[in-house]
């Protein structure tokens, strides 16, 4: 054995729009500062380019996935994810990633920690980041989770066999509660007086959502733009910042930063229109129901995260939210959101009943599959 690496088995997998390691919890160490540091040395976490580890310098590459036996009765797997967000030296397990975990049901099925059943295997995930139960159904064959299928999304070269997750048991997952003040919308007041009219929501994650047109925006931007706006973002940072502080995520607005780097998300909104995507391909306004840009670690998402799209998904069920003011309702049980790399469609069907908003149906399809499997070194 190499004395001066240690030996890491891991698998690297592709879930959805986001690529990142995926262990079996018993090849790390328990949850702790030990388990951290082989993580931040796994992925690289001190330099932004992570040239010295396995991410691949950008948020969506540089996420991980770790999947052992389930701590509760009524779920088949524990699964906890984490990010190692580039140049930041640290390791971020306060939200879920549903690109990620689109990948966990595979991966516990091809592990045999969960048994394969034809031709569709339901996983049921405890998501130890929420504490929330998410299902995934997973299309098998020979009693592998399949690869290959037609299904396709927006940022993902190719098709493959759609893995269709069920977020409907997510709501509260951070706050205990769909809308965390109890109320469809909430006014911000910033340092300089402005003040945003928001909602605040809590399905998967939690979110803040804000019209584009409030900030100067059209809702078609992209996200070079919008991160080359440093006013915009230096706008973006405090309003997260005082949405987490209401939410009851944080102290004040200054110290989510510290407290809660990932959460609430930030999402922009805007009514249905024509644009041209990151790849310079025209999306008919036709095609989607609203535009959205998702802000995460004050940079915007390359296209749209899977937990973002359910707790947007859901607000856009509840009269009177922002969401819901700038959609334009065409089918009772989807919802088709414009992003920066084309139009992702979610399933999302509201139950009818009194007091808290729930759901009968909410999720969304997505494809994943194994890059790499073997082992992985960390200086000792």
């Amino acid at each position: 054995m190499d004395e001066e690496q240690r030996p890491v088995r891991v698998t690297l997998m592709r879930g959805g729009t986001s690529k990142g390691l995926y262990f079996r919890s018993d090849d790390l160490p328990p949850a702790g500062a030990e388990r951290d540091a082989v993580l931040k040395a796994l992925i690289g976490s001190e330099d932004l380019l992570q040239i010295d580890g396995l991410g691949g310098s950008r948020l969506v590459t540089a996420k991980l996935a770790i999947i052992g036996p389930s701590s509760r009765p009524d779920a088949d797997v524990d699964y906890t994810y984490g990010i190692v967000p580039p140049g930041r030296g640290i390791v971020v397990y306060t939200s879920n990633c549903g690109n990620i975990s689109a990948g966990v049901g595979p991966f516990a099925i091809d592990e045999g920690m969960v048994a394969a059943r034809d031709p569709v295997t339901t996983v049921r995930i405890h998501n130890t980041n929420t504490g929330k139960l998410l299902v995934a159904h997973v299309p098998v064959q020979g009693r592998r989770a399949k690869v290959k299928g037609d299904f396709t999304i927006p940022g993902v070269p190719g098709s493959g066999a759609e893995i269709f997750l069920d977020y409907s048991g997510t709501a509260g997952a951070k706050t205990g509660r769909t809308l965390p003040t109890g109320a469809a919308t909430d006014t911000l007041t910033m340092e300089d007086g402005r003040s945003f009219r928001v909602t605040l929501g809590d399905v998967a994650n939690p979110a803040v959502f804000v019209a584009a047109e409030e900030l100067g925006l059209t809702g078609s931007e992209l996200p070079d733009a919008i991160n080359a706006d440093s006013a915009l973002i230096a706008t973006l940072l405090e309003l997260r910042g005082r949405a987490a502080a209401m939410m009851g995520l944080a102290p004040d607005w200054r110290s989510a930063e510290a407290v809660t780097p990932a959460l609430p998300m930030v999402m922009l909104v805007a009514p249905p229109a024509s644009y041209a995507d990151a790849q310079e391909r025209a999306v008919d306004a036709e095609a989607l129901d609203l535009r959205a840009r998702m802000i995460f670690y004050n940079r915007c998402h390359e296209s749209m995260p899977g937990t973002g799209s359910m707790c947007l998904a859901a607000m856009s069920r509840i009269p009177g939210t922002v969401v819901r003011d700038a959609m334009r309702m065409r089918n009772a049980d989807s919802l088709r959101i414009g992003h920066p790399l084309g139009v992702m469609e979610v399933v999302v069907r509201a139950a009818d009943a009194p007091g808290e908003p729930r759901f009968e149906r909410l999720g969304f399809g997505r494809t994943a599959r194994r890059l790499m499997q073997g082992t992985a070194f960390v200086m000792t």
